[in-house]
């Protein structure tokens, strides 16, 4: 008993100085220590509490309500909880949350503004890229990624750059068609 009670207490005192080396706040919650982070989400900010192992993806999920970053692998091989993290492409599933702070994060609900859809997602509509839809926020946010970098992709660009995606529905012709319409469209 004596030995349990002097590591949970060690346990809270690395916590502790854990917590004032990243400069956060913390509070205990049973065995865990919770971090209180800021995250910059589609130019919001949300303070929330999160564990230490905590992803990105669970986060935005499951804490905040970002249900259009889908849940996949787990093990950052499909793309279906793809985001943007400063302009980057990342599999969100594979990044601690507490690495987000002081990042901007784009998740495909940020692509419209007001009420108007991205180019990206007007094609992806008209160009049936969307089927069943679990794919397509990642496939969205690849293809920004690629066209803010690149706004005249060939079609090999768009295939490396969506390769890390995977649809089981479309077969991805129609995907590449989409962004190369969107692109063609953004240059006028």
């Amino acid at each position: 008993m004596g030995w349990s009670i002097l590591i949970y207490s060690w346990e809270q005192q690395i916590s502790k100085v854990i917590c004032a080396f990243i400069n956060t706040s913390c509070s205990f919650s049973g065995m865990w220590f919770m971090l209180n982070i800021s995250l910059n989400v589609n130019d919001e900010d949300y303070q929330v509490e999160v564990a230490p192992y905590h992803t990105l993806r669970d986060v935005l999920r499951d804490k905040l309500g970002f249900t259009d970053v889908k849940s996949g692998c787990s093990e950052g091989e499909c793309g279906a909880c793809t985001v943007l993290v400063d302009g980057r492409p990342v599999t969100s599933c594979l990044m601690l949350a507490v690495q987000a702070r002081g990042k901007k994060i784009s998740t495909a609900r940020g692509l419209a503004t007001d009420s108007n859809l991205h180019p990206l997602q007007e094609k992806f509509i008209e160009h049936g890229a969307i089927q069943c839809g679990y794919c397509t926020p990642g496939m969205l946010l690849v293809a920004k990624s690629l066209l803010d970098k690149n706004p005249d992709p060939s079609e090999e660009e768009i295939r490396v750059a969506i390769s890390g995606n995977i649809c089981r529905c479309t077969g991805y012709q129609q995907i590449v068609e989409a962004i190369m319409a969107a692109a063609a469209g953004m240059k006028r």
